[in-house]
């Protein structure tokens, strides 16, 4: 019998993709997963689409997908997944503005992430994700007839 192999969670996944950066992208990186803990203590790190070409993505979900954090060479990336049915007052989504459901934030090296804007914008997509899981199901009929 073969023993299990130890799979790393996606948080130990997340804390290497940081320190395997080394720069700005990992601090920015790392300062977004904070503020969206901050903003949401019961938010889970998932990590998702793997690919031979792709090592995989950061996701938080709380209810659904809230968002992911990308990185690239020259932006971190957060795509919110319901972005577009979000209310943004402060103007931090800057990217992805002309899809239907998603919309993104572009942050580039030195800029500040207006903290308690993003924390807004986490709460409210997670309390979308929320509204459509608390009604209860209504129940089919039963194809059964009483006789």
């Amino acid at each position: 019998m073969k023993k299990p192999v130890p799979v790393k969670s996606a948080s130990a996944l997340i804390d290497e993709k940081i320190v395997e950066l080394g720069d700005w992208r990992g601090k920015t990186l790392a300062r977004v997963r904070a503020i969206i803990r901050k903003a949401d203590p019961a938010i889970v790190e998932e990590w998702k689409w793997v690919k031979p070409t792709n090592p995989g993505t950061p996701v938080w979900s709380h209810g659904g997908i809230v968002c992911t954090g990308e990185t690239y060479k020259k932006v971190v990336k957060m795509t919110f997944a319901k972005g577009a049915a979000l209310n943004d007052p402060a103007g931090l989504f800057n990217s992805s503005l002309d899809g239907n459901v998603r919309r993104a934030i572009d942050i580039h090296e030195g800029e500040k992430v207006d903290e308690a804007a993003l924390k807004d914008l986490i709460r409210a997509a997670v309390a979308l994700n929320l509204m459509g899981k608390s009604k209860p199901k209504p129940r089919r009929a039963s194809s059964k007839r009483a006789d």
